[in-house]
């Protein structure tokens, strides 16, 4: 068992690879010179399916890359007296097959040098787990009527992340479909689904995944996750799927019996580092490159959110990320459709999402996880772990101002400098949120922001996030105050990892100075505590906060300055000696402008605003929002400047008349 598992999480803290995880900092060109030339995958990389591919007339090609095998035998369980039928030798490693007379639902296995039986690394279902047999599937089969579907331009991406296994009672995918009208009419635009990928047991967050092309088989396996899918088409939503191309999992997880996928010559906290820059690292390029093509091409999702990438390790000097950026690139000039590469990454380098053709890695977007710890360490004022870098406005209006808060100073959580300037980058290139599952599971009791903070504090961390000019993340139950925690939860069945994970999450919590006892992870209550409660939308108090999400998402939809993600026009500032933001936004002569007051008492704001008539468009103050009445006339004029009253924790929004 790595060391990385012994942390016991599928998710670092940021900060966790210290001096090695880090690069420094790039001179780059200005996005207006820079331009992309057509994409082409060098023939280097195998270009050859993978796994069991059905065939016309019920044959089937079984291909698996075993380089460390002499034989390779397929067992066709459904037989009662299963036969071994060798596997053909090929170049560079790989073995293949063609079978006769199968049909989907044929369970198999691998043989590996008259030993070991092993399920298919390019497994599309395992109905019996991780360390079960495989599964034909038949992915072309499933009837689509999504064709007229093109995708969303990413500047309307609104996303809403969420976990198959809590957000409903039942934790099926087919669950979530009828869930997906009252996400469209909260002003979602994007469903990002987390992990899929077969893990072992029934609870998981889905980082432990070991299958990377096969959809686990308690959520309801893949046909029913064609038809999440192709429900959030039909109702104009994007889907987006979290991938995890960083590790694997520790239990379940039999590459090596195969081939060289893993490298010891780079460590991350979560498993062995994936081999994607040594010897006969062009095929497990190549083996993780078609995961992800699988997801967009036979499930037709929209983007990918490509989990931690710092942990993903390769110096050569056409890197994995480059190489999937260009097959994605190819795959959306196929179909016609918008497709997107998002990155997390946590080094604040915006080479991420510079063109392959400056030697960037080509990612459409990545998070920014400065705007979450700005608006976290203002509000709640805890200052231990990252946050001791964060707290003070100033960090927020960078945030807004830039996207990253570090572009190259010294960062006091990691001892060194840290990130490079993304002043010049579009806002649209930047995911932001003021919750996620790290942020919110990753702590000890895994408490969500309505748990550390008052009603007050919720209203402006919402309009700070979707105010903003980049593309706001939320995280299932946000909207409406959910107060279940989102907890840490395993099903492993291995003893010794059980106790590693346990010890693991105590040993994480040091950064942040916790105090307790953390839920057991291997125990069901902790998962089923963490279910979102649905009834709750109904009750006045978060019945009020739902609203005022669908509000401030109606608005950031209809008000030109709103809609326009223009980080040129965006301007945050910090009056001297006042705990108060303005956000100026702007479009064509018609700017938006909101006050944030984070002081505990009333505010007085006086700023320079465009000569004319302005109109209050929104009041947190306001009684329809639990407020305790708005000072601020519906109708304001403006001889250069405006004078606000604003109540205590609230936020104020006016545009041009």
């Amino acid at each position: 068992m790595a060391a990385g598992f012994v942390l016991g999480n599928s998710e670092a803290f940021e900060g966790a690879f210290g001096a090695a995880g880090k690069v420094p900092a790039l001179h780059w060109l200005p996005m207006s010179l820079i331009t992309s030339p057509p994409a082409s995958l060098d023939s280097t990389i195998h270009s050859g399916a993978l796994g069991a591919v059905l065939l016309p007339g019920n044959r089937c090609q079984f291909r698996v890359w075993a380089p460390r095998c002499e034989r390779v035998e397929l067992l066709i369980l459904n037989d009662p007296d299963p036969k071994a039928i060798p596997l053909q030798p090929e170049p560079r490693g790989y073995f293949s097959v063609q079978i006769d007379d199968i049909r989907p639902g044929t369970l198999y296995k691998y043989r590996l040098n008259d030993d070991k039986e092993r399920p298919d690394p390019a497994s599309r279902f395992q109905p019996e787990d991780v360390h079960g047999p495989s599964q034909v599937v038949d992915l072309k089969a499933f009837p689509w009527t999504d064709s007229r579907w093109r995708g969303l331009s990413l500047e309307d991406y609104v996303f809403y992340e969420l976990h198959v296994g809590t957000l409903t009672m039942e934790g099926t995918l087919s669950a979530v479909i009828p869930r997906l009208d009252d996400l469209k009419t909260l002003g979602i635009t994007a469903v990002e689904i987390m992990p899929v990928a077969q893990f072992p047991g029934s609870r998981n967050w889905g980082y432990d995944g070991v299958n990377l092309f096969a959809v686990h088989n308690t959520y309801g396996g893949p046909q029913e996750l064609q038809k999440l899918v192709e429900a959030c088409h039909a109702r104009g939503l994007a889907a987006v799927l979290d991938v995890v191309y960083n590790h694997l999992g520790p239990e379940g997880n039999y590459l090596a019996d195969f081939g060289p996928y893993f490298t010891d010559r780079y460590h991350t906290p979560w498993g062995q580092a994936i081999n994607f820059d040594g010897p006969q690292s062009d095929e497990v390029v190549h083996y993780f490159v078609e995961s992800a093509l699988q997801w967009l091409r036979d499930f037709h999702f929209d983007a990918l959110r490509l989990d931690a990438i710092h942990g993903i390790f390769d110096r050569n000097a056409r890197p994995f990320l480059q190489i999937l950026s260009e097959r994605v690139e190819e795959l959306r000039r196929e179909t016609g459709r918008q497709l997107y590469l998002i990155a997390e990454s946590d080094l604040n380098d915006t080479r991420v999402i510079l063109p392959r053709s400056v030697d960037g890695l080509g990612m459409d977007a990545q998070w920014s996880d400065d705007f979450h710890h700005s608006v976290h360490a203002l509000l709640t004022g805890e200052r231990t772990g990252y946050y001791q870098d964060f707290g003070g406005i100033e960090h927020l209006a960078t945030a807004l101002n830039d996207g990253f808060v570090y572009s190259g100073q010294y960062s006091e959580f990691r001892k060194c400098r840290h990130g490079n300037s993304s002043r010049d980058f579009p806002a649209q290139q930047f995911v932001v949120c003021t919750q996620n599952h790290d942020q919110v599971g990753n702590r000890m009791l895994g408490e969500r922001l309505s748990q550390l903070v008052s009603c007050e504090d919720l209203k402006l961390a919402a309009g700070l996030m979707l105010l903003s000019p980049y593309l706001p993340l939320l995280f299932m139950g946000e909207e409406y105050g959910e107060t279940a925690p989102f907890l840490y939860f395993t099903s492993h069945s291995d003893r010794q990892l059980i106790e590693a994970v346990r010890k693991g999450r105590k040993a994480e919590f040091a950064h942040f100075q916790w105090q307790g006892e953390p839920p057991d992870p291997q125990d069901e209550r902790t998962f089923q505590r963490s279910k979102l409660n649905w009834e709750l939308r109904r009750e006045r108090q978060h019945c009020v906060l739902l609203d005022f999400y669908c509000e401030l998402l109606r608005l950031r939809r209809t008000v030109p300055a709103l809609c326009s993600l223009v980080k040129s026009a965006t301007q945050a500032e910090t009056p001297p000696n006042s705990e108060l933001l303005v956000l100026r936004r702007d479009h064509r002569q018609r700017p938006a402008l909101a006050v944030f007051n984070f002081a505990d008492a009333p505010g007085e704001a006086v700023f320079q605003a465009k000569p004319g008539p302005w109109s209050k468009l929104l009041d947190s103050a306001e009684e329809r929002w639990n407020g305790p009445g708005s000072e601020i006339p519906s109708s304001i004029t403006s001889a250069g400047k405006v004078h606000l009253k604003l109540g205590p924790k609230s936020l104020c929004l006016i545009s041009f008349s």
